[in-house]
Order: C-alpha cells, then structure tokens, then sequence
C-alpha cells in the first residue's frame, strides 16, 4: 500500500529552531577549521618573513647584472646574473619537452584510453614516475645521455632541462587529467550531436574548457623543477661565468648558487645565498601571477 504524501507546511509555517547542541557542534567544527588554516599558515609565513629579512641585505642592481666570475666567497658585489639566466633558460626548454608530452598524454587517457592495456599501462607507470626521487632522474640523464652516449660530458644546461623533464611529465600528465575529467560530458555529446569530430571536440571544446585548470597544474610542476637542485648537480656542471648557451659547457643556476653560496662559511657569501632564494621565489611567483592572469583573459575571451 503506497504511503500517502506528506502535506506540506503552510505558508508562513516556520522552521523548527535549532538546538543548542547543534550550534555548539557547529562553531566547535567551525574553530577546528580556522585552527587548522592558522597551523599551514604560520610556518609558511615564518619562512617568507625569514627569506625576505634575510635576502633583502644583499639586494642590489649589481646582484641581477653581474656574475660570480673572479668574486671569492668573502669579497662583496658579485650577483646571480649567469643563474637566473641559467634557470630561465632551463625552465623554458624543459616545459617545451615536458607540457606537449603530459598533456598528450592525459588527452590519450581521458578521451580515448577507455580501460585499454596501454592506458593503464601508462596511468602505472605516471604513478611510478611522481614518486621517484628527483636525484634519480639526474643519474638517469648522467648515465644514458652523458656516459653511454658521449654528449656533453662536462656537463650542460640542456642535460638539466632533460632530467627536470622528467620530474615534470607526470605531474602536468595527473594535473591535465584531472582538469579533462571535470568538463561535462554535455559539452562532447553536444559537440558530437552537431557531427563534430572527436579530435576537433577535444581541441575546441574540451581543451579551452579544461585551460585554466591545465595552466594552474603546469605552473605547479613549474614551481617544483624550479627548485630542484640534486639532479642538476650531477649534469648541468658547474660554473661561476655566464653562459647563455644551454647547449654548450657547463651552466650556473639559482639551486645551484644557493647551494654553493650556502656552503661557504663567509658571511658575504650566505648572504648572496639568502638573496637568491628571495629572487627565486619571486621569479617563482611572478610566473604564477602571469599564468592566472592569462587564464583569466582566456576564460573571459570565450565569455
């Protein structure tokens, strides 16, 4: 016998009000969030206050136009020039290798994989790739490209950008996938209803839908090679000149200026260490800002 429907309540009929037990729960749950947002916020305040307070005593024009050539660890001036263009450089190639390949990759997954072997062969093996130590894949650089092969033996800024690379495949590949499952598939099956190709789908529907998302997660795996510095120890060599070919010898980086300014017991010297971290995560978050901006204009361009 089907149960008759609840009535329901007439107009002007208020809710009952809530207990006291309830708010109290309520505003307990409400301060344990808050607590928690204090806890993750107050170590990361700690160590920018303690980055900039201690990075700023080395700021200077001549830090960002000179180099380290012929400056010993307790002489003044001197600068991070040959690093920075050293980590642009890096970065730059290391995200033209690495960006097409991840997100090929997660369009393969997501729009046409569908539970095959090799997609879940692939989808093992991204696993695999997050979690190895970032001194593994300069080892692999160092004995494949370097060793077996014979190329840039001495090192290179291209043999760093091959070992970031790696490091950075397989965070876009879970970043990008993640962005594509979140499109409706309204959108596709709207897109095949008007006898829309599936690779023009992907390219013209999918893609731009997912964009902002998929930029977020690169500059994520951006900000992570960024700061690598134990692969780059073993390939990239190890110089103290300026050198704009990435190619050719051995090229200087902010990680690696960091480490080597830190290493050294003179003050001058850790000082020019806490500088170029300062500058580091500047450049670091100037990248990000660059990337929400142009993923805003691009979000309201197809508005």
């Amino acid at each position: 016998m089907d149960t008759p429907p609840t009535a329901a309540p007439p107009p002007g009929a208020s809710l009952a009000p809530v207990s006291a037990g309830r708010k109290i729960t309520d505003r307990f749950v409400q301060g344990l969030v808050y607590l928690a947002f204090a806890l993750a916020v107050i170590p990361l305040l700690s160590v920018l206050w303690t980055v900039v307070s201690n990075g700023v005593t080395s700021m200077s024009g001549s830090f960002f136009s000179h180099s380290m050539n012929g400056v010993s660890g307790r002489d003044s001036g001197g600068g991070a020039y040959h690093a920075i263009i050293g980590t642009l450089e890096q970065v730059a190639i290391t995200s033209v290798i690495a960006v097409p390949i991840a997100v090929l990759t997660a369009i393969y997954l997501v729009e046409y994989g569908g539970g095959r072997w090799l997609s879940k062969t692939i989808s093992f093996f991204v696993d695999v790739m997050t979690g190895i130590p970032s001194v593994v894949a300069g080892l692999f650089v160092l004995a494949l490209w370097m060793l077996t092969l014979g190329i840039s033996k001495e090192g290179s800024g291209f043999a760093g950008s091959l070992a970031l690379a790696i490091l950075m495949i397989p965070t876009v590949v879970r970043a990008t996938e993640e962005m594509l499952k979140l499109v409706p598939n309204d959108l596709r099956e709207a897109s095949y209803a008007l006898g829309v190709p599936r690779w023009r789908t992907v390219l013209f529907v999918v893609l731009p839908t997912a964009m902002t998302g998929i930029l977020t997660g690169v500059m994520l795996a951006v900000a992570r090679v960024m700061g690598e510095t134990a692969p780059l120890l073993l390939v990239i060599g190890f110089t103290k000149a300026i050198n704009t070919d990435p190619f050719g010898g051995p090229q200087g980086t902010l990680p690696t200026f960091i480490w080597e300014q830190a290493s050294d017991p003179n003050q001058t010297a850790i000082d020019r260490a806490w500088t170029g971290a300062l500058t580091l995560i500047a450049i670091i978050m100037l990248l990000n800002l660059a990337a929400r901006l142009v993923a805003r204009r691009s979000s309201a361009t197809r508005r």
